[in-house]
């Protein structure tokens, strides 16, 4: 099995962090967007993955060759922003075999293992999760046997709660390109793109059989405030780690404190993630994250990304603060660990 992960969008709900960071470098839980992916698939034997970059794709191959050199990786720039299926049309001269499909924009729960246990008349998986806001997706409508029939953006009416989620495994490759040749030859859809979906659905026409998988979880990275609640997340479970010390301080999980941070007279948490060599002093944080090398002093911070290396001094409120930055208010002094002045 060989592996497509698209990455060429610029990450522009996540300014101005990705002006500088390609939105699958973006930290969560203290690690890169996409390293938990990419860990999913070392556990799960994969062995080649043809990563379709574009904005600050050298930034994303020196990451991946720093960090998975046993990855037979391929690098292909979409040059043109043309959509999903054009992204996934690039990978084509590396895939002779069936192939996984997943966007990093999302986290998710997902049991990948059950590819290997397809019925030899299934062409392939697609996950997905149920959802209240079904009006915000786009939901995938089954047969009363779980296959997929066909795939409504945004539906006004229930007519289905599975919200896709971006992750996909196509045992009959061949079809999926010849779907996304069709696709490519046919009308720009919505947003002047041409959609994976769209394949898929060429598929079910031909009659393939896309069985529908729903997923445990399912967290969004793409814009501030859902990863923030991303973070929590990765907090609660397996990402929390105390400080190892501090001097005048409270702290209150879920939160993650890398070795090096300096923590005076601070109060820290619940859902705060703090990067190594940060100093933290006469301040407050929740639901924050917290980059390395940052400096904060006398702020009092909630729903919050401060990027690495950046200076704050008396500032009160949600912020996102780029790297490098130097960001000053008159707050005259935060509350200290115990909520005075």
């Amino acid at each position: 099995m060989k592996v497509v992960i698209p990455l060429a969008g610029k990450g522009t709900r996540l300014r101005p962090h990705t002006y500088t960071t390609p939105k699958p470098l973006v930290h969560v839980g203290g690690r890169p967007v996409m390293s938990y992916i990419l860990d999913d698939l070392r556990e799960l034997g994969v062995e080649e993955v043809v990563f379709i970059t574009g904005y600050l794709g050298d930034r994303i191959e020196d990451y991946i060759e720093g960090e998975y050199p046993e990855f037979t990786a391929h690098y292909v720039e979409q040059e043109v922003q043309d959509g999903t299926a054009g992204a996934v049309k690039l990978a084509e001269p590396f895939i002779d075999e069936d192939l996984l499909v997943i966007f990093v924009d999302t986290l998710f729960d997902a049991d990948l293992s059950i590819v290997r246990d397809l019925a030899e008349d299934e062409a392939g998986v697609i996950w997905a999760k149920e959802v209240e806001d079904y009006q915000r997706f786009g939901v995938i409508v089954t047969d009363d046997d779980g296959y997929m029939e066909r795939i409504v953006e945004k539906p006004q009416e229930p007519i289905s709660k599975l919200a896709n989620i971006g992750l996909y495994y196509i045992r009959d490759w061949e079809m999926l390109f010849e779907g996304i040749d069709e696709t490519l030859g046919s009308t720009l859809g919505p947003g002047g793109e041409y959609y994976l979906t769209d394949a898929f659905q060429y598929m079910i026409d031909h009659g393939a059989r896309i069985r529908t998988a729903e997923v445990a979880g399912w967290y969004d990275c793409g814009k501030p405030e859902t990863l923030i609640e991303t973070n929590r997340h990765l907090l609660e479970t397996t990402r929390g780690r105390r400080p190892d010390g501090g001097t005048d301080c409270r702290c209150e999980d879920p939160l993650r404190v890398e070795p090096g941070v300096t923590l005076r007279e601070a109060r820290v948490g619940p859902n705060v993630t703090i990067e190594e060599g940060t100093s933290v002093h006469r301040s407050v944080l929740r639901d924050c994250i917290i980059g390395g090398g940052a400096v904060i002093e006398d702020c009092e911070l909630h729903d919050s990304i401060i990027g690495d290396r950046a200076v704050l001094r008396g500032v009160r409120g949600s912020v996102s603060v780029a790297p490098d930055s130097v960001v000053e208010g008159d707050a005259g002094g935060a509350p200290g660990p115990d909520g005075g002045r």
